[in-house]
């Protein structure tokens, strides 16, 4: 890697001290970094070197994969750590950040080459790419990279009106936005799972694929977001940035030489060919729900109204799900069915690959039927890829039993998300970063339904917290004969009816 200044906005917050420091850190000591590295981190609080050092330490204690256990290289990495007081309005503390900066750089002999991460409120992004352009530390004599977090605007619109403000400051390919969830070795295992196996490459169209999930759920509430997640909900928070972006690298075919050019090609066609849904449609293909009391872990819980911070007539939405079509030779047919919910029986992350039954007809006296093949991808938490086939047990009446064969599976050790991430910004890969394409095409895609909620055109169904979500996402895939797939064991059959019995249950814990 060429040498960088990482120059970090918000480094007194709480994503820096989970994710940022601890991610840095593992590079550092995997030998990920430049040899010639400085960091510079900013926020408001008074803070001098010593004690933005001494944060920083604590962080990696707390909440690194790997916890310090070398004094020194612990003290090799801290001195690479400098602090500067700024307010984003203000343009003196830009010059003086660019002072700092400049004698690092000359201090350790680098070029200017400077990545700026902006670990802060969307609202900041604008006037921090201003300040950056105009005080002149994007320095043209070397390269210069912005990493922004979501939520890369509100609505179209305002997706457009940032793009174009942070475009004049920087270029297209300066521009790295963060979408965690690509981050993840696992989905980034995608793309060599193909390429390694023709045999699974060939399988991946609409001539033995039946349908596609992707769910998101999770167990916690709102917690302490109601100010930020009322105002979003699971459509803005989760749907339009996260899923699409996982429903784009379950679709896409990557060749060999794959680059990332053509991944975001690829990527691009694939959100290009999503049949849009028009606003009158909306109620037909999807389902938005709302948390109500209920009960986790046997404990009862609040309902989203009556979280601290929600209004008591709130019409915001925890829950979606989706049935969306790609108009295209390889997916033409095959519903994509998505879905993502605060306050569900349980956190898990998947991709579910449900394969075409020719031979279910043939069998159909057999006592047990015959299951479909999937292809489960676990995201989270744990990650695996396993797929699940069908094995006819000996005997003239013996039934089919699925059997699991384990694709891959992700160390304890491998790097989390953003150690990719980071690493990847760092060398100026942009193959797993969200392109400004895929972001307009997504919200161009979710507009509609937007307007649709804003309207109070769609129903809002309640759920009780801990349960699935709402009946009326069964009822969606129903529609279409199928069910969603769960992964409890002892709580395997689908809500929805004709599909009973542990055979259709996939357990992503069982001994393989």
């Amino acid at each position: 890697m060429e040498p960088t200044t990482f120059v970090l906005f918000g480094a007194t917050g709480d994503l820096a001290k989970r994710k940022i420091y601890p991610a840095l850190y593992n590079l550092f000591v995997r030998g990920k970094l430049p040899q010639a590295f400085s960091v510079v981190g900013l926020g408001r609080r008074e803070w001098t070197d010593e004690v933005f050092q001494a944060a920083v330490e604590r962080s990696l204690y707390q909440f690194s994969r790997t916890e310090p256990a070398d004094e020194a290289q612990l003290n090799a990495f801290l001195e690479a750590f400098r602090y500067s007081v700024l307010d984003i309005g203000k343009e003196e503390d830009y010059r003086k950040l660019l002072a700092l900066v400049e004698s690092r750089e000359k201090a350790l002999d680098m070029p200017p080459n400077r990545l700026f991460y902006l670990s802060v409120g969307p609202e900041h992004f604008e006037p921090i790419a201003d300040n950056i352009r105009n005080s002149g530390l994007g320095s043209a004599n070397g390269w210069k990279r912005l990493v922004i977090e979501k939520p890369f605007g509100h609505d179209l619109k305002s997706a457009r009106a940032l793009n174009a403000k942070l475009s004049e400051s920087f270029a297209e390919e300066e521009i790295f936005r963060i979408d965690h969830y690509l981050g993840k070795p696992v989905v980034q295992r995608l793309e060599s799972l193909q390429q390694a196996n023709p045999v699974i490459q060939a399988l991946w169209t609409n001539r033995y694929i039946a349908n596609v999930q992707i769910t998101a759920s999770e167990s916690v509430g709102v917690e302490e977001r109601a100010g930020y997640y009322d105002h979003v909900g699971a459509i803005r928070d989760m749907f339009q940035n996260h899923l699409l972006q996982l429903l784009m690298m379950a679709a896409i075919h990557l060749p060999f030489d794959s680059t990332s050019e053509k991944v975001r090609f690829k990527k691009k066609k694939i959100m290009e060919a999503l049949v849009p849904v028009q606003r009158d449609e909306v109620s037909a293909h999807l389902v938005r729900g709302q948390y109500a009391a209920g009960s986790m872990g046997g404990k009862p819980v609040a309902g989203y109204k009556e979280e601290p911070g929600i209004a008591p007539d709130s019409r915001n939405d925890t829950f979606i799900a989706a049935r969306l079509r790609i108009d295209n030779g390889d997916w033409r047919g095959v519903p994509f069915y998505i879905r993502t919910g605060k306050r569900m029986n349980k956190k898990s992350t998947r991709i579910v690959v449900e394969f075409k039954e020719p031979l279910k007809q043939a069998w159909s006296q057999s006592e047990d039927g015959v299951a479909p093949n999937l292809l489960v991808i676990e995201i989270g938490p744990g990650e695996s890829i396993t797929l699940r086939l069908n094995n006819k047990e000996p005997g003239a009446h013996g039934g089919f039993k699925p059997i699991h064969i384990d694709l891959h599976s992700t160390p304890s050790d491998s790097p989390e998300a953003y150690e990719n991430l980071i690493g990847d910004a760092l060398k100026g890969d942009p193959t797993f970063f969200a392109h400004w394409d895929e972001v307009e095409l997504s919200w161009e895609w979710v507009q509609p339904v937007l307007d649709a909620f804003e309207a109070d055109e769609v129903p809002l169904r309640e759920y009780a917290a801990g349960s699935r979500g709402p009946a009326e996402s069964d009822a969606l895939l129903a529609e279409d004969g199928y069910h969603w797939w769960f992964d409890d064991e002892n709580d395997a059959t689908p809500n929805s009816e004709g599909k009973e019995g542990a055979d259709y249950a996939y357990n992503a814990n069982a001994n393989h």
